[in-house]
């Protein structure tokens, strides 16, 4: 594979005082397009254009929020001046595995693997590694914990789950049944069903009356096709909310809810992306509150320590990142429509974070980005 970061033209140089044409502040045009960017403190890794290919491989997709993660991390690699190749196996286990053998043989530097929820994830993911390979995990198996030189990342599916949970149970004073959309055997979601659990055990008053879910392509159709056959079983009053433990669960419900004209059931969700705040912001839309993290942000973060460990540098076992609740009165009261990009006006600190960011990635991000 050819890597396209050595097509570019590079300036030579003396070892890490490499200097390129890049801009800087102040000065006219031609200054600007004159003045040189000193690679002086840039990782020698990267300072001598070498650069990096990077594969990110996700199992699910089919969804908004796998875009947005898939673009955040494509995005920041290429503003380092990475090749960059992402995949989304849309819940196949075969096909997810077998992108990461055959990435394998292929000349990639780094991966970024989401959602690896099995053994056969470890064994893949040692396999990377053991071939000199920087891996990040998202959102995968904790199994992963024991490979050495991995770091694993997530949502703080924790904070999630109790930002959307407490909001739940503060709107129905601790008196509600609800409905569970959850499926098992992704770590998120045993985090998140961990939380769950402790909820109703503190608060006897939540009854849960039926619970299901499918995690596939089509899940948001899947769902709304199953919640629109369970409201025919359970007539106006017996359902007042629904905790949908991802956000294509939310949509799928949303819909069905919409369509039976349901609308004393409430919806409370996790994570975010621009459909949903599409479908939150429609005036008696049932989806009233989501927990999120900024898909890109994660793709982003994540994007960043690979890059760190590539240039050798310290990166931790483990990362969280942090969690917000958005309100549906929070959106309509804005003064425009709200998508992913302006809803940092209304949600403190959204997709912002300094993680793992160093002065050498500004360096590439001048230099590349010209």
């Amino acid at each position: 594979m050819k890597k396209e970061f050595l097509k570019r033209a590079l300036v030579p140089a003396l070892g890490l005082g490499l200097l390129l044409t890049g801009c800087s502040a102040g000065g006219n045009a031609a200054e600007e397009a004159a003045a040189p960017v000193s690679f002086e403190n840039v990782p020698e890794r990267f300072a001598n254009g070498e650069g990096a290919n990077i594969k990110v491989i996700r199992k699910i997709g089919g969804d908004d929020h796998t875009a947005q993660f898939l673009a955040g991390a494509k995005e920041e690699g290429e503003s380092f001046g990475f090749n960059v190749d992402v995949f989304t196996a849309n819940g196949d286990t075969a096909k997810f595995h077998d992108a990461i053998a055959q990435a394998l043989e292929e000349d990639y530097d780094g991966f970024i693997i989401s959602h690896g929820d099995d053994t056969a994830t470890v064994d893949s993911v040692k396999a990377l590694t053991e071939k000199g390979k920087s891996v990040v995990t998202f959102d995968s198996t904790g199994d992963l914990a024991d490979v050495a030189g991995v770091t694993l990342t997530s949502q703080d599916d924790e904070a999630l789950a109790t930002l959307a949970l407490d909001q739940l149970v503060q709107d129905s004073n601790g008196e509600a049944n609800i409905v569970y959309l959850w499926v098992d055997g992704f770590l998120p979601m045993v985090r998140r069903n961990n939380v769950y659990q402790d909820v109703l055990a503190k608060n006897p008053g939540i009854n849960e009356v039926e619970r299901f879910g499918v995690a596939a392509a089509d899940t948001s159709v899947q769902t709304q096709n199953a919640v629109a056959a369970m409201l025919t079983k359970h007539p106006e009053g017996e359902i007042d909310a629904i905790f949908a433990t991802w956000d294509a669960f939310a949509i799928g419900a949303a819909r069905a809810i919409k369509e039976a004209g349901r609308d004393e059931i409430k919806i409370y969700g996790i994570d975010v992306s621009n459909a949903d705040l599409l479908e939150i912001q429609e005036e008696g839309n049932p989806w009233k509150y989501t927990a999120a993290v900024d898909p890109k942000l994660i793709g982003a973060v994540n994007m960043r320590i690979v890059a760190k460990k590539l240039a050798g540098e310290d990166t931790p076992d483990s990362y969280d990142l942090e969690a917000s609740l958005i309100s549906q009165e929070q959106l309509l009261q804005a003064d425009e429509a709200v998508n992913m990009v302006n809803l940092a006006n209304l949600v403190d600190g959204w997709g912002q974070s300094t993680a793992f960011e160093e002065e050498w990635m500004d360096v590439l991000k001048e230099y590349y980005n010209k």
